[in-house]
């Protein structure tokens, strides 16, 4: 599926740099073509040093919480409401704590991290599994809350921010933890009713009414703010949040006498680890969206879009962030590529990259998702997983385009 799309961002941009010579007499498109390439290789080397510190810094703080038991803690507290929506996981089950941990990884924005992590969940799963290619109700749910990509501390977003120069990396924390809870919940809801959950059970609304409730009275209070009100807010919590949950790691670990240093140097060299692997990955995706944008193929596709959505009498300023949204299903690199892409062409504080950050930080590789952790047990038959995440997908990516107007509009 990658090689079709990575060839095909090649393949678009040849054809479209051929029209423009040939039809518009524009030979120096082939020059854009070249300086591209070599722009977005430097690019993806930026990009990857500011990556290298952030997924090292935060699997250490995470091996430090994980050593002070707070993954197992975490497990035990869940432990209830996952034995009703996870019937067939028996209590204590490793794979419960396994679970959780890969959630918080998510939970924290640390995509590349969480994956490792959700692969020894989906094993633990199979163990479970009475079918060898049959996908089982848990590990379809396990999946679709995956790919629905709940993501409470979203540093990645905030890394790649600040990397490009925003005033304020964490203005999108508010945005992002509102379309990300709502593609949670549609993720949630949708196989609730095709594997015929019982949510109404008294265990499982102690657990969610409070957090819905929750939600929705801090919707109210901040649907009485304004729109510089409420950014001055997202910003204030995002930087609270992130540094309150170092300390709270931190002082965890303190107390239950971990050698908080050196928990955190065994959880760095992990993280060191896992980034170095992705260079590759992000040079060639990069390179693929410079070559699609200065061929003049994405402007056009653009522009298409852009006049339907004017035809039918609606805003288009988040036209331009739509191709983060389009490609995340199946690529997180090429997703991540078109939101760099965005900051750079459009401003990293712009409307457009406001909703792009907010879209990828909402909204999970599906596809690559579902190959990668399905792959890696041996299952063929998914059942209804691809609907119910790609239906998650949908439901983040319109929170996300509408929570930004209400923000940023």
């Amino acid at each position: 599926m990658l090689n079709g799309l990575w060839l095909g961002f090649f393949v678009v941009a040849a054809l479209s740099a051929l029209g423009r010579w040939l039809l518009g007499g524009d030979a120096a498109v082939f020059a854009a073509l070249v300086e591209s390439l070599f722009a977005m290789a430097k690019l993806s080397v930026e990009v990857m040093v500011l990556l290298f510190g952030t997924l090292t810094l935060w699997l250490g703080f995470l091996r430090i919480a994980e050593q002070a038991g707070l993954v197992e803690w975490l497990a035990r507290m869940l432990g209830p409401l996952f034995s009703r929506l996870m019937p067939e996981v028996p209590p204590g089950h490793p794979a419960l704590g396994l679970i959780t941990l890969n959630f918080a990884a998510n939970g924290l924005g640390l995509d590349n991290a969480a994956t490792p992590i959700g692969l020894k969940a989906m094993r633990a799963l199979q163990e479970l599994n009475p079918s060898q290619t049959v996908a089982s109700n848990a590990q379809i749910l396990f999946l679709v809350l995956n790919a629905s990509s709940l993501t409470l501390l979203p540093v990645n977003i905030f890394m790649y921010r600040a990397q490009q120069g925003a005033l304020d990396p964490t203005l999108v924390f508010l945005p992002i933890l509102l379309a990300t809870s709502a593609s949670s919940l549609v993720g949630l809801l949708s196989v609730a009713f095709m594997q015929r959950l019982k949510l109404w059970d008294p265990v499982v609304l102690a657990y969610l009414l409070p957090g819905a409730l929750l939600l929705g009275g801090f919707m109210g209070v901040l649907a009485t703010l304004s729109a510089t009100a409420l950014a001055a807010l997202s910003s204030l919590l995002g930087n609270l949040c992130l540094f309150g949950l170092i300390m709270t790691f931190l002082l965890l670990g303190a107390f239950r006498r971990v050698p908080v240093y050196e928990s955190f140097v065994e959880g760095a060299k992990e993280g060191f680890d896992v980034a170095k692997s992705l260079l590759p990955y992000l040079v060639a995706m990069l390179c693929a969206v410079g070559v699609l944008r200065a061929s003049g193929a994405l402007d056009i596709g653009l522009d298409g879009i852009r006049w339907l959505v004017g035809a039918l009498g609606l805003d288009g300023r988040f036209v331009d962030a739509l191709p983060t949204a389009l490609v995340k299903p199946f690529s997180g690199s090429a997703a991540r590529a078109m939101l760099i892409e965005t900051m750079q062409s459009q401003g990293v504080d712009s409307f457009p990259a406001l909703v792009a950050a907010t879209v990828q930080g909402s909204t999970e590789t599906t596809f690559y998702v579902l190959a990668v952790y399905f792959g890696a047990v041996g299952i063929q038959r998914a059942r209804h997983t691809v609907g119910c995440a790609l239906l998650a997908d949908l439901a983040g990516v319109i929170a996300a385009i509408l929570v930004c107007y209400w923000f940023f509009g």
